[in-house]
This record gives C-alpha cells, sequence and structure tokens, in this order.
C-alpha cells in the first residue's frame, strides 16, 4: 500500500475533507490546510512528500504559496488544483515549478493517478542524486589511492586537464587503473551530470563494434529488427571511454576519425550524418606508434587522440601505494564477505613488497580479495599471500587459464570450509552466502563429499 506525508491546502472545506478522505483510504498520512500561512506553518514543523494546493486560494494564490513552500522543501512536488478556466495559469505554474495539475472536477483515481507518479519521480531524482553522490565521492581524486610521487604527477595533470574538453589518451599496463582515472576526469569535468559511456574495443568483432559504436537502422543487416541508438549517442553531452584503442579495426578508426573531426557519423545503414557532442578519452596498453609504423594503426588519428597524454606507472613502479591498496582492498572484501580482517602480517606484507605485479593493481585486489576468503583468522598469514609458489618470494609462477583458477579457488574455498564446519553442510552453505540447494551443487560438481570432512 502506498505511503507518505502529504499536506493538502484548499480554502473550500468540503473539498479539503474530501481530498483528506479519498487520499487516507489510500494508504497516505494526509495533513490539511484552509489558509496558506497555516500551510507554511504546518511545513515548517512537518517534512512532507508532496503538496496539494489550490490555485485560487482566498488568502493567498497557490503559485505564490508553492514558491514559499519550495523555499522550505526544494525537492517536494507541487500538485496544483485549477478550476476549467484556469489552464494557463496551471501551465504556468508547471514553468514555475510546479509537478503537475489537475482540473477540478477529478476522479478520485485520477487523482490518486496523479500523487503515485509525482512521488514515483521525486523518488527516483532522490535516487539518481544519491548514486551521483556516490560515484563523485568514489571517484573524486583526493579519493584515489596515490601516495607515489609518480601517481601524484599524474593526479596533478588530469586535475588540470578534467574541465577542458581535449580528448585524453591514457597509457598504461593492463591493471593499472586506466578506467578509474577516465572516469575521475568525467566527474570533475563539467559534463558530470550527463552520461559516462565505456566500451572495450577488443571485446567485439569488427562488424558488432561498429554497430555497438555508432548504432544501426533497421534492417541494415541480419538481425537488426529494429533502429538501435549506438553509444556516441548515448554518451551525447558526456564522455565516451574507448578502451584498448590499439585493437580498433583500421576501417573503424576511419569513423571514428570523423567523428573527431566533424562531430558527425553514420549508422550502420543510415543516410543521413548524426551530430554528436561528446568528449573523448582513449586508452591502451600497446604502443601505437610502433603500430603506426607498422600500419596497424592510423597516423592521423593516432595524432588525433594523442592530444593530452597520460602515462600511469605500473605497480612496481609505485610500491609506496601498495600498503594504502592493501587497506582498501581488504575493507572492500571483508565488507563483501562479511569478515574482519584487520590487517596482513609482517611477512605478508613483505611478500607483496618483493612481487613484481606483472598484473599491477587488478592483481593485487585478486590476491587480497583470495586471501580474506581464505582466512580463518582476523590477520593475513604468509601462507595466503601466492600459495602456489610453496614459500618462494621472488619466483614467477606459471599462471592457469581464468575458468581453471575460479574453479580450483571455488573447490579449495569449498574444501577449507566443510574443514571449518566439520562436514556442516547447513553451517558451511550460511557462511559461503549460498543457499543448501546452491551448496550442494557445487558439491556435486566437485565431487566432495561432506562425510568425508566430519573426521
Amino acid at each position: 500500500m502506498p505511503s507518505g506525508k502529504l499536506l493538502v491546502v484548499d480554502d473550500d472545506r468540503n473539498l479539503l475533507e474530501l481530498l483528506a478522505m479519498r487520499l487516507e483510504s489510500s494508504g497516505y498520512a494526509v495533513t490539511t490546510a484552509l489558509r496558506g500561512e497555516d500551510a507554511k506553518a504546518a511545513a515548517q514543523a512537518t517534512a512532507f512528500d508532496l503538496a496539494i494546493v489550490d490555485l485560487q486560494l482566498a488568502s493567498s494564490d497557490g503559485i505564490t504559496l508553492m514558491e514559499e513552500l519550495h523555499l522550505l522543501s526544494p525537492d517536494m512536488p507541487v500538485i496544483i488544483l485549477t478550476a476549467h478556466g484556469s489552464i494557463e495559469s496551471a501551465v504556468d505554474a508547471m514553468r514555475r515549478g510546479a509537478a503537475t495539475y489537475l482540473t477540478k472536477p477529478f476522479d478520485a483515481r485520477e487523482l490518486i493517478l496523479h500523487v503515485e507518479r509525482a512521488l514515483e519521480t521525486r523518488r527516483l531524482t532522490s535516487e539518481v542524486s544519491r548514486l551521483r553522490g556516490l560515484v563523485a565521492e568514489r571517484y573524486d581524486f583526493q579519493n584515489i589511492i596515490a601516495r607515489s610521487e609518480a601517481m601524484q604527477r599524474v593526479l596533478e595533470v588530469v586535475s588540470r586537464i578534467a574541465k577542458t574538453d581535449s580528448t585524453v589518451f591514457i597509457h598504461g599496463e593492463s591493471g593499472t587503473g586506466k578506467e578509474l582515472i577516465a572516469r575521475a576526469i568525467h566527474v570533475a569535468s563539467s559534463r558530470s551530470e550527463k552520461p559516462f559511456v565505456a566500451i572495450n574495443c577488443a571485446a567485439l568483432p569488427e562488424n558488432l563494434l561498429e554497430s555497438e559504436l555508432f548504432g544501426h537502422e533497421k534492417g541494415a543487416f541480419t538481425g537488426a529488427v529494429r533502429t538501435s541508438r549506438g553509444l556516441f549517442l548515448q554518451a551525447n553531452e558526456g564522455t565516451i571511454f574507448l578502451d584498448e584503442i590499439g585493437d580498433m579495426p583500421l576501417s573503424l578508426q576511419a569513423k571514428l576519425l570523423r567523428v573527431l573531426q566533424e562531430r558527425q557519423f553514420y549508422a550502420v545503414g543510415g543516410e543521413r550524418p548524426q551530430d554528436v557532442d561528446v568528449r573523448v578519452i582513449v586508452a591502451t596498453n600497446k604502443d601505437l606508434q610502433k603500430q603506426v609504423e607498422q600500419g596497424a594503426f592510423r597516423e592521423d588519428l593516432y595524432y588525433r587522440i594523442h592530444v593530452i597524454p597520460v602515462l600511469l606507472p605500473p605497480l612496481r613502479d609505485r610500491k609506496e601505494d601498495i600498503p594504502l591498496l592493501v587497506d582498501h582492498f581488504l575493507k572492500k572484501a571483508g565488507t563483501q564477505m562479511k569478515k574482519q580482517v584487520k590487517g596482513l602480517s609482517p611477512r605478508a606484507l613483505q611478500r607483496l613488497m618483493l612481487h613484481d605485479w606483472p598484473g599491477n593493481v587488478r592483481e593485487l585486489e585478486n590476491v587480497i580479495e583470495y586471501a580474506v576468503a581464505m582466512t580463518l583468522d582476523d590477520v593475513l598469514s604468509e601462507d595466503l599471500i601466492f600459495p602456489q609458489r610453496g614459500g618462494g618470494d621472488a619466483v614467477g609462477t606459471q599462471l592457469k587459464p581464468l575458468k581453471e583458477a575460479k574453479e580450483a579457488f571455488e573447490k579449495g574455498y569449498i574444501m577449507n570450509l566443510l574443514k571449518l564446519t566439520k562436514g556442516n553442510v547447513t553451517n558451511a552453505a550460511e557462511m559461503a552466502g549460498k543457499y543448501r540447494a546452491d551448496f550442494y551443487n557445487l558439491l556435486k560438481k566437485y565431487d566432495l563429499n561432506p562425510a568425508d570432512f566430519k573426521k
């Protein structure tokens, strides 16, 4: 049933009582006022979710009252009640901030529908504002972990260029945080209220990548059953992030060059150019200059995207950041797994500091996540850091395929849970955050018998 606190203002006592009755029967808590002064006093004492205000009040006009209520509660939607002959005034009220208007006489269902829509719109607006705040907080430059001098220099550069519309070229090894920097630039830019759209150019074949970027017309190719807006249009007035730009096919490079030069493009199967206003940020882990020399990347596009280069240092060159990153990933993994892990033993931290980190920050996060999942203590011991090495600190290891590594981790994790619970499936499933049926499926998948762990 709907819920919410509503303020209803009308100088017609009979209508006021009728409105209150209709709204209360739909589950709303209603406060009524015959005069504008009473309405303002009520709004000062109570935070209302919505107000319904008559356009023509005896002591004041509804639009003035609405504006005064908005001074007290700027986000509160206001529905204006108006007679048939005052439609023009009602439209003016909407221009000045009203959510909508209702013309007297009105159907009770119409009233409830307008109230529900206005409250839903307010809820969505509040949620968008909340999420924007979270995103802004997460990707604010000050919240990016960067104690090292190398990363401080990077953040100084990107903070300077964030407010410009210049194309940014981010170069760095895999796992160094190229998308994190791209998002931070967007959040700090004048386009922050508009979309941020990201795509990995290496993840799609050429024909799908073109359609994904630029959209397509209905019937442009087999399977194109409807017209589709591409990512460039979805990012209009915002930012588009093209990750792994070095893997973009040459034919699409020409189309991207046109977008950067003319701010226009053609959808697949389209006959008319489409205008777009978007900031472009690209990233790669490849040496594009070498690719230009080899003919794998267009020279004119290289110079078009290489406007403001940002070089992200690998983790092995910014090891001062490792303790801070570890602390961040410990809190993140601990929250996700509902575990209280205070920190690492000195030997565990030493292992992390001695590692060369070919996978950079992403590899570090995976190592910490694994250790938190496997630990039975509140301090991570050294045997949980690169356990496959058998004690060697500086010797590399042959990496398994991702699917095989995931399954090995999952099987080991389940076996540890069964050991801890002495084969009690109910307790093990609860600790893993799984339903018993799902946990039994995992036992079957890895041919594990709980009875083997009861000894």
